[in-house]
C-alpha cells in the first residue's frame, strides 16, 4: 500500500507538468494551422507530396503506448483498437506497416508475430520535440519513397485528468486545415510553394509532438487512477484482514477461557 500510494503521489505530480506541456504546446499548433491554411490558399492548390492523395496499397500504423505499466487499461484500450485495424487491412488484403511507439506495444506486438518495422522506447514519460521529429521523419520518408501510402496514429487524447480517449488520427496525406472566417495575408519570399516546402514537414513534426504529450499526459493520469484504486483495495484489504485477525483472537482467548474455567470446575468437584 505504501508502494502504490508513493507511485499515485509520483503520477500525480508529472500530471501537472505534462498538463503544462499539453497547455503550451497548444499555441504553436493553432498558429502553425492558420499559417498552413493561408500559405495553402496563397498557393493556389500547388501539388505537394506530403498533400497529395493517392492510391492506398499500403498502410503505416503508428501505436503510441507507454514504455512501463502500472497504468489500467491505457495500453490495453490502444493496443486493441490497432490490432483490430491490423485485422481489417488483412481481410481488405492491404498491406501495412507498424511503427511502435513504447515497450508495451513493442511487447504485445513482437510475441504475437506482427512484423515490427520500427520501435521507439523511452519516449512517452517526458517526450521532447527531438523524438516527435524522429518518429515523423521516418513515417515522412517512407511516405516520400512510396513504401506506404498514408499513416495512421493509435494513441490517446487527453481531454482532462478523468477523461483520456484512444483515438485515431490520420497523420499523412495531411489534410489542409479548414478555411477560417478571417484569412491573414502574406507577402512570400521566395514564393508560397516553397514555403509550403518548409512548413509541411515541421507541421508534421508538431503534430506528432502534440500527440505524445497528449499520450504522455494520459498516461500519467491513468497511472494515477490506477495506483489509486490499488491503494484503497489495499486498505480495505487491510481492514478486513485485522478484522479477520481480531475475530480468531477474540475466539482463542474465548476458547482459553472455558478452557480455564471447565478446568477449575473440574478440580473443584474433584
Amino acid at each position: 500500500m505504501k508502494i502504490t500510494r508513493a507511485m499515485e503521489l509520483i503520477a500525480a505530480s508529472r500530471i501537472v507538468k505534462a498538463q503544462a506541456r499539453v497547455a503550451a504546446n497548444q499555441p504553436y499548433a493553432r498558429k502553425m494551422e492558420e499559417v498552413i491554411r493561408n500559405v495553402a490558399a496563397a498557393s493556389g492548390g500547388v501539388p505537394h507530396p506530403l498533400l497529395d492523395p493517392r492510391e492506398i496499397r499500403t498502410v503505416g500504423v503508428v501505436v503510441v503506448t507507454s514504455d512501463r505499466g502500472l497504468a489500467g487499461a491505457y495500453n490495453t484500450s490502444i493496443i486493441r483498437m490497432a490490432e483490430t485495424r491490423l485485422i481489417e487491412l488483412k481481410r481488405a488484403t492491404s498491406d501495412y506497416r507498424l511503427y511502435v511507439v513504447g515497450k508495451k506495444a513493442q511487447s504485445y506486438f513482437r510475441y504475437r508475430g506482427y512484423q515490427i518495422e520500427r520501435a521507439f522506447l523511452g519516449v512517452t514519460d517526458t517526450p521532447g520535440y527531438g523524438d516527435a521529429r524522429a518518429v515523423a521523419n521516418v513515417v515522412m520518408n517512407d511516405y516520400a519513397e512510396e513504401a506506404i501510402d498514408s499513416v495512421e496514429v493509435f494513441t490517446t487524447r487527453f481531454l482532462s485528468a478523468l477523461t483520456q480517449q484512444p483515438a485515431r488520427i490520420a497523420l499523412l496525406p495531411i489534410t489542409p486545415p479548414e478555411e477560417g472566417s478571417a484569412s491573414v495575408g502574406y507577402e512570400f519570399e521566395p514564393n508560397a510553394e516553397a514555403i509550403l516546402g518548409r512548413l509541411l514537414p515541421r507541421y508534421v513534426e508538431g503534430s506528432m509532438f502534440g500527440i505524445l504529450l497528449d499520450a504522455s499526459a494520459s498516461e500519467h493520469a491513468a497511472r494515477r487512477r490506477a495506483m489509486k484504486a490499488a491503494t484503497e483495495n489495499a486498505d480495505e484489504l487491510t481492514r478486513i484482514l485485522t478484522r479477520q485477525a481480531n475475530q480468531a483472537r477474540q475466539a482463542e482467548i474465548t476458547t482459553e477461557i472455558s478452557e480455564i474455567v471447565g478446568g477449575a470446575e473440574a478440580l473443584t468437584h474433584g
